[in-house]
Formats: structure tokens, sequence, C-alpha cells
């Protein structure tokens, strides 16, 4: 299938590495002019050189930031048309009645809060483009969740809703909205498992292996695309069979 993105923009959150880099990738030998950014700005700026693209820091859980993330992206192309609210982290992982309320509120900061402030900056730019599309990274914990796990499988969940919703909204006027959820993916984030953890993990897979970035980017560039212009509000996994278990 061949999607081209051309005179389109494209922006990414957590662009540095793993998934958000594997996306803009794609999106850049797709046509379109990509915008990495990344709290990590050394990480950014890597793959926007290698891609031809330009690169901002940000730290998605401070809307002061990520205003000023979408401002950076109209002022260096001109428009923005789409959007992966990408960034993530997975906080600590203990039982609710032990959570540590600082990790509760960084896990809700940058990933659900994170994605809110990018679609209530980027929509208004987007509108004035006359549309475009975006895509939320959740997760297989947006549909199931695992023990030590309650603030990141609490955020994923309400990000579905919030997908949702703006979808109602916005899709009589052009911009579409869905989310995506990869189960466990070969990132720099499982690097640091014990062996023993990771074959564990991968076990916990029926396709009997973990996935790719590049498995979950190629879902990512399709709905941003106009291929997929009749989806929008939906929930799309990419997981090996993990949920259907």
């Amino acid at each position: 299938m061949n999607l081209t993105f051309d005179g389109k923009t494209a922006l990414i959150t957590g662009g540095g590495s793993g998934i958000g880099a594997a996306c803009c990738r794609e999106l850049a030998a797709s046509g379109a002019t990509v915008v990495v950014a990344d709290m990590n700005l050394e990480a950014a700026q890597s793959v926007a050189d290698e891609i031809g693209g330009h690169a901002c820091a940000v730290d998605v859980g401070k809307p002061d930031q990520v205003e000023k993330m979408i401002a950076f992206a109209v002022e260096k192309t001109g428009a923005l048309h789409l959007l992966v609210n990408n960034a993530g982290i997975g906080g600590p992982q203990v039982p609710v009645g032990e959570y540590p309320l600082e990790g509760w509120q960084q896990v809700m900061d940058v990933n659900l809060n994170g994605v809110f402030y990018g679609m209530r900056y980027a929509i208004p730019e987007m509108l004035k483009s006359g549309g475009g599309a975006i895509v939320n990274m959740s997760s297989i914990m947006g549909s199931v969740s695992m023990a030590g796990l309650s603030a990141y499988t609490a955020a994923k969940h309400a990000l579905l809703g919030l997908t949702r919703a703006a979808a109602i909204e916005y899709s009589a006027h052009g911009i579409r909205v869905n989310a995506v959820g990869p189960a466990f993916i070969n990132t720099p984030l499982l690097e640091t498992l014990p062996a023993e953890a990771m074959t564990a993990i991968t076990a916990a897979h029926p396709i009997g292996r973990l996935g790719t970035s590049e498995e979950v980017s190629a879902l990512v560039t399709f709905l941003l695309s106009d291929r997929a212009s009749f989806i929008t509000g939906s929930y799309h996994l990419v997981d090996g069979a993990y949920t259907a278990q």
C-alpha cells in the first residue's frame, strides 16, 4: 500500500527512540515533513538529522512546553496536519495500597494529561490547515491490566475515552482521532529487564515473540493516511493475540 503525505507536517512526541522514532522514519519516508519532539533533545535531533526533519525538546506533562512545541512546529513548517501523541512512561510497579503519590501524578501528567495538552494545542492549528489526523498511543493496558500497573492502566484506559470524545467533537470538522494499543514491543524500554522476565513476557504473546516498533508505526501511518478516511474514534491493537486470551 502506497501511503503519501506530501505537503503534510507531522509532529511525533517521544520521537527520539523506539516506536516514536519508527513513526518519524516512516512518515518522513512517505513524504511528510516531520517534527521530532522528545524530552531528550539530543535523541530527537539525531532522528531529525537522519530524516531531514526538525527537533524540539518537550516535557509533555507541562502544558506551557506543549504549547511551545506546537508553535515551533507551525513556525518551522507553516502548518500542522498530523499528530502522534506517543510519549509515555511506565511509572512505579507497586500495588495500589502502596503506590507513591508523586509516581501516580507523574504517570498521569505524561501518559494522560500530555495527550490532552497535545490535542488541546494541536487541534486549533489543524482546523486552520483544513483538517488532520491524530493517533494517541495507548497500550494493551487500555483494555486489560496486570498487578503493579494501576497508574499506567488507569491512564491508558482514560486515554481511550479522551480519544473517543475528541473524535466525536471534530469528525465533522475534518479531524480524525484514533488510538493504538501495542503489546510488549522490543524497544530500549525493555533492555533493562532480566533475561527471565523477558522470557516470561515473550511467552505471554501467543504469536511467540515481541512486536517491533516498525509493526506499530505501520499501523500508525495507515491511520494517519487518507486511506483510513472513515476510521475515527477507534482503538486498534497491535498485540500478537495477547488480549485474545
